[in-house]
């Protein structure tokens, strides 16, 4: 049977509609899969599993602001399973941490069991509230990394639109040159079309910046001047529109940058003085409190040290980060080239076999390692009997070392190694409180500061090393290419054009990658293409960024328009380079106040003023001790009665052992935290560069403190024992 012209439209629409949604998921899945963290799809699972046992629906008004966080984030959900998720993982949260309550934790620690039920209530309240705005907290997240790439992007479109004014395949080419999540996001524009949900870019570009006017409006101005350029008459024009659209959003952000330094110097001020200060100098009149008050433990203080502030902090500062307009953040180099992955492994000779693994083994024997060490006191403790009795070494009035099991001799003391003593009500031993394993105590932060620095330094350092050579290549790059342009303009062929910019930049960066091409060009006989891009030999392989590639991209293309088309993209280019690394030296400027005023707290003020206060703490605790063991033994003389008043104030305090691992293990985790935010201010989403000051960083503090609390400790024990020496309870 033929089918009229009618007829068969219609069959065709009806085939497009029934397939468009398969088409969509198989290939856009695909390719969201491959970039998308695991992280998210296993939120994504958890929504819709939650949503399958009860579905319960978000407010009205919370409907959309959910929506649209979704589709910012590309999450696989609905608002109803992100609110089932809200409700019922607090609700199973809350119930197995009762049920370990009365098991376990009544187990480990006894009469703490409603402590930790408590604890666990309160966690699981509070945690609805923000697993409620969780997708609104990924898409701010994903916004920060979209808008830390979009002046490359708009670079990138308009580099390509000036030799070929052709919207879709600037968009294309922009999204093969940068990396997720704004890729992604471009992607997704020209999946939007390929699926039929739009019937041109252009309806599904304005579609897509529609969500970017309140958040990023210079972005969506520039996109529309480039829009705009396809409409102008004359070539002329057609160049202006586009010069335009990337000077508008370079000024917008220089802009923004400004008003935003402006206005972070109080958040951030308020962050190190409520997340920093106050707490650290909080634990010296913690012993004070703890020693006239029963039941404090150390886990309590551990909860709030180790868990409430690291979270309060972490939650500030994403408030704080929320608000950062749009910079220039570096991809990570393993994203431009997958194979220099390898570098992020250890390699070890085995025989004539190179086996690579990850560090993090390593970095788990450091801190384990250290561990035992850190918890030898606790293990000779239990070990260190002699016919029942405990033994410990001490420092006696003569200043002898010596190893006894005499309970007063352990009272008169100077200083001693484990420092275990009775309760007050004489049920149990309570310690260590000596000096000895106190001190020891200082290598477990101290291990786990060096696993830390390890594993980050490790994963990075070969990884930063070769960005350094690729940023000095950039930092040239606009002078070369200019150069490059100029001798193709002149007529010569690319092959030698290339040769000529070699020997003038010989021994720079630049004259190293432009001698590579002219290699492959003249030895391997390759294609100009394939002597850049080519995926063994290229010179693109020695030099991963994505300006250079992109640049060298938009050069191809342009060279098979002609000489003259290719000779001013690579004008352009370089102009519009030097532009953006001038504006980007100006926002470092406004910068530098904040940042090094936050690189100071992390490597100097925070490990400094915490060593100090567990010296101080330590002081105090001892000299309470020595008084409540002195009111102790003045309350069994014959005048026992009249202390009965005295001796109640003293309650048994926490040993500076556990002081100082809570707050050992909370400057580490103030350094990470204060890390992540100083490198996001500086750079925006810089991964490598993140992971790769936090193993500068988290090592320095971590040594630093270490140091700083050994030295304080022990001067300020010999203090607390001079102190004490002359306090004698008469009768």
């Amino acid at each position: 049977m033929v089918l009229s012209e009618d007829e068969l439209k219609k069959e065709i629409k009806a085939f497009t509609e029934s397939h468009s949604e398969s088409v969509k998921s198989e290939e856009y899945n695909q390719f969201r899969s491959e970039v998308m963290p695991g992280r998210f799809t296993l939120y994504e699972k958890a929504c819709n599993f939650c949503s399958n046992i009860v579905k319960l629906s978000p407010d009205k008004k919370k409907l959309a602001e959910l929506q649209e966080a979704l589709e910012t984030c590309h999450l696989n959900t609905t608002p109803a399973g992100v609110t089932s998720f809200a409700i019922l993982f607090p609700i199973a949260f809350i119930l197995l941490g009762v049920a370990l309550s009365f098991t376990l934790f009544s187990l480990i620690a006894p009469g703490s069991s409603m402590f930790f039920m408590f604890m666990f209530i309160i966690f699981g309240l509070i945690l609805i509230v923000p697993l409620t705005t969780l997708p609104m907290l990924l898409a701010n997240n994903w916004r920060l990394k979209a808008s830390n790439q979009m002046v490359l992007s708009v670079f990138y479109i308009v580099s390509y639109m000036r030799h070929t004014s052709n919207l879709e395949l600037a968009i294309k080419f922009a999204s093969d040159h940068i990396s997720p999540p704004l890729s992604l996001d471009f992607k997704k524009i020209m999946w939007n079309v390929e699926s039929s949900k739009f019937k041109s870019v252009k309806d599904s570009l304005d579609d897509y910046l529609s969500r970017w006017k309140k958040y990023t409006p210079e972005f969506v101005e520039s996109i529309h001047l480039i829009q705009s350029s396809l409409l102008e008459p004359s070539e002329k024009k057609r160049q202006e529109a586009l010069e335009k659209s990337l000077s508008l959003i370079l000024e917008a952000t220089y802009e923004k940058m400004f008003h935003f330094a402006q206005d972070l110097k109080e958040p951030i001020t308020m962050l190190h003085m409520l997340g920093v200060i106050l707490p650290i100098l909080g634990l010296v009149i913690l012993p004070l409190v703890v020693s006239f008050m029963e039941n404090v433990q150390w886990y309590h203080i551990s909860v709030l040290y180790n868990v409430f502030l690291p979270l309060s902090v972490w939650y500030l500062g994403k408030k704080i980060l929320s608000t950062r307009p749009t910079g220039y953040g570096q991809a990570d180099i393993t994203e431009v080239n997958p194979e220099l992955k390898k570098h992020t492994m250890l390699t070890m000779k085995l025989g004539k076999k190179e086996v690579s693994f990850n560090p993090i083994w390593i970095s788990a024997i450091i801190f384990l390692v250290f561990l035992v060490i850190g918890i030898m006191p606790l293990i000779l403790h239990l070990t260190s009997t002699v016919s029942g009795q405990f033994f410990d070494i001490i420092v006696n009035e003569k200043w002898q070392v010596i190893s006894t099991t005499d309970p007063e001799a352990l009272k008169a003391a100077k200083f001693t190694f484990l420092g275990y003593k009775e309760s007050k009500d004489g049920t149990q031993l309570l310690g260590p409180y000596g000096l000895g394993a106190t001190l020891i105590s200082i290598f477990i932060p101290l291990g786990l500061a060096l696993a830390m620095a390890f594993y980050f330094t490790a994963r990075t350092k070969k990884l930063v090393k070769i960005r350094a050579e690729t940023k000095a290549l950039e930092n040239e790059f606009a002078a070369a290419i200019f150069q490059l342009g100029n001798r193709i303009g002149d007529g010569l062929p690319a092959e030698i054009a290339f040769s000529k910019v070699s020997h003038i930049m010989e021994g720079t960066k630049s004259g190293q990658f432009f001698d590579l091409v002219t290699t492959n060009l003249s030895t391997l006989g390759m294609g100009v293409e394939d002597a850049i891009f080519d995926p063994k030999h290229g010179a693109i392989t020695k030099f991963p960024s994505a300006l250079i590639e992109s640049s060298m991209k938009v050069f191809v293309e342009s060279a098979k328009k002609g000489p003259e088309i290719a000779s001013q993209s690579l004008i352009n280019i370089s102009t519009y380079i030097k532009e953006m690394h001038r504006v980007d030296e100006r926002l470092k400027d406004l910068m530098s106040e904040i940042t090094s005023s936050m690189r100071s707290q992390i490597n100097f003020l925070a490990p400094l003023i915490s060593g100090i206060v567990i010296g101080l703490t330590s002081m105090i605790t001892t000299i309470l001790i020595t008084l409540g063991n002195q009111v102790t033994s003045f309350s069994s003389s014959n005048v026992a009665g009249t202390t009965t008043g005295l001796l109640e104030l003293f309650s048994d305090s926490i040993p500076t052992f556990y002081f100082q691992i809570v707050v050992g293990i909370y400057v580490v985790q103030i350094t990470y935290l204060l890390t992540t935010m100083l490198n996001t201010i500086e750079n925006g989403y810089d991964p490598l560069n993140e992971r790769f000051m936090l193993g500068n960083f988290i090592r320095k503090s971590g040594v630093l403190y270490s140091a700083i609390a050994f030295a304080v400790i022990m001067m300020f024990n010999i203090i607390a024992a001079t102190v004490v020496s002359g306090l004698v309870l008469t009768g």
